[in-house]
């Protein structure tokens, strides 16, 4: 009886927080509305200059393709072969799945689901999390040496205190994630050996000696294309962004899709656009603008994971 009722809970549990954030997407999409001008927001979606978006478009599915790649070279590493294809395939759907369905991580769940066959739930769970965790360090170094890079540039962009302090809390974030991870190799028990097999996984997959110039390199270019789909994005509603913006501002916007709060970063990415885009100069309904545009333009991306899902569900029909 307790099993049944616990398997029951789980579900409600997961019903219960999809339409918590599909809430807080609205609400926060609503709030903007209401504090921004709403109605010129709109205006400078419908006046989008196509040729700018459809680059956006290009740069954002290269970001998927060189992201698959990234995740073949570190399962590989993980004894979990795989053909091009099939992680592009894979890959395609898991962004599709991430971005439209409350979770956020739930497609990069079922590829590690899907993989497992292979190596194992474990080494299958460890490639994809190895994989997003290098894309997220690209990231942030990427925002790291910009910033390094404005304040010791004399007579060029200003971050204003606030912003500067954000990133100083990234910064002591990431590096309490590393003490963390120290104390708990230290600490005997279970979780001392969970531990000890991720860094011999992170070792195997992003460090070994002929892989880690195919990652940093893999990764800088995944970072450039997602920047510059947001770039683009940006262009095509009337923002034009410097090489130091790009590398400062946007890493700060993109790391608030991070926060699981919302649906595929929705409301989040918006707001934090809005209340970065004034350091540049512009209007806060400019960088909504931009930042709902590059959304939708990740979303499109994704969509051939559409027809990947469809093709699975007719091979299993089919079988059946």
């Amino acid at each position: 009886m307790t099993n049944a009722n616990s398997d029951a809970k789980f579900p409600a549990r997961k019903i219960t927080s999809a339409a918590v954030r599909v809430a807080v997407t609205i609400a926060l999409l609503a709030l903007l509305w209401r504090l921004t001008d709403g109605q010129q927001v709109l205006s400078l979606l419908r006046h989008t200059e196509w040729p700018w978006l459809l680059a956006a478009l290009v740069a954002a599915h290269g970001q998927v393709l060189l992201s698959a790649l990234r995740w073949r070279l570190t399962a590989a590493q993980l004894d979990q072969p795989m053909r091009r294809r099939d992680a592009i395939n894979e890959y395609y759907l898991s962004q599709f799945v991430n971005l439209a369905v409350p979770g956020g991580v739930l497609g990069d769940a079922g590829r590690a689901v899907r993989q497992r066959h292979q190596a194992g739930m474990l080494r299958a769970a460890q490639a994809v999390v190895l994989e997003r965790l290098v894309g997220q360090v690209a990231l942030f170094a990427v925002l790291f040496c910009g910033v390094f890079v404005v304040v010791i540039r004399p007579g060029g962009m200003t971050l204003p205190e606030w912003l500067s302090d954000i990133v100083g809390w990234i910064a002591l974030g990431l590096l309490g994630v590393v003490i963390l991870g120290a104390v708990l190799l230290a600490v005997p028990g279970r979780l001392a050996q969970m531990t000890a097999g991720f860094l011999a996984a992170l070792r195997l997959g992003l460090l070994a000696p002929r892989v880690w110039p195919r990652q940093v390199g893999l990764s800088l270019l995944i970072v450039a294309c997602n920047l510059g789909s947001f770039a683009l994005s940006a262009r095509a509603t009337g923002t034009v962004l410097s090489f130091a913006e790009i590398v400062t501002i946007l890493p700060l916007i993109l790391t608030a899709m991070m926060i699981p709060l919302s649906v595929g970063g929705w409301g989040l990415r918006e707001g934090a656009a809005a209340a970065i885009w004034p350091v540049i100069g512009a209007q806060a309904e400019a960088g909504i603008a931009a930042s709902i545009a590059f959304g939708l333009v990740i979303l499109a991306a994704s969509l051939p994971g559409v027809w990947t899902l469809l093709m699975r569900r007719q091979v299993v029909s089919g079988s059946g």
